[in-house]
């Protein structure tokens, strides 16, 4: 009996606004959502239920002891060994856990989407292919206020107060760092119709001694 080849894991890294999801989405359109095991580092959010409110909503998100990475990392090597996990859901809302889970079947390809992933060593050690979509200061400052107004139920006052107090320091001490290690960047993300066509065109060569097999 042939042995399972190991899945391609793919990291897709960038500031907050940055057109990483962007690019994750393109990715799973064209190569096939049904190919791919996609997890996004914000699911793996700490559960802050046991704190008020209040003392949720001043917790900085955008350092790494935010993220319980220690679960992903279980994740994606129980994925690698071709096993199901239970992806947890968070409420942006409320900066907690919900009582459910998303089951991820494994498959050929697992992409992971988040802007410190490149920043956990033993993280980054999981991936076969990094990627970096590096996109302009002020247009990921548009984009999280467009973003965080509409689905996370913020103010204009909040989201800039957590881009100068949090997002932007935390930015400069890990994200930013942590292109050095990135094989693939892609300026302006999801716009970069070129990059994204070599980007989908390597993973589609990676995958096919796996359709073969």
């Amino acid at each position: 009996m042939t042995e399972k080849r190991s899945p391609l894991v793919i990291g897709i890294a960038g500031g907050s606004g940055s057109g990483k999801t962007t690019v994750a989405n393109v990715i799973l359109e064209r190569v096939g959502s049904h190919r791919i095991a996609f997890l996004p580092h914000d699911a793996y959010y700490k559960d802050l239920s046991q704190l008020p409110l209040i003392q949720r909503e001043q917790v900085n998100f955008d350092h790494p002891n935010s993220l319980e990475t220690e679960l992903m990392i279980a994740h994606i090597r129980a994925l690698k060994q071709w096993l199901p996990i239970n992806l947890p859901i968070y409420d942006f809302t409320r900066h907690t856990r919900t009582d459910e889970v998303k089951v991820i079947q494994p498959q050929g390809v697992i992409m992971v989407e988040g802007i410190l992933i490149f920043a956990e060593k033993e993280l980054r050690e999981l991936f076969d292919v990094k990627i970096f979509v590096d996109t302009d200061a002020d247009v990921r400052l548009i984009r999280r206020l467009e973003r965080d107004i509409a689905e996370r139920g913020r103010t204009t006052q909040t989201v800039i107060h957590q881009y100068v107090n949090t997002v932007r320091p935390m930015h400069l001490e890990f994200v930013e760092p942590s292109k050095r290690y990135a094989d693939i960047i892609i300026p302006e993300g999801g716009l970069n119709e070129v990059a994204l066509e070599m980007v989908i065109a390597r993973i589609e060569d990676l995958l096919r001694p796996m359709a073969t097999r």
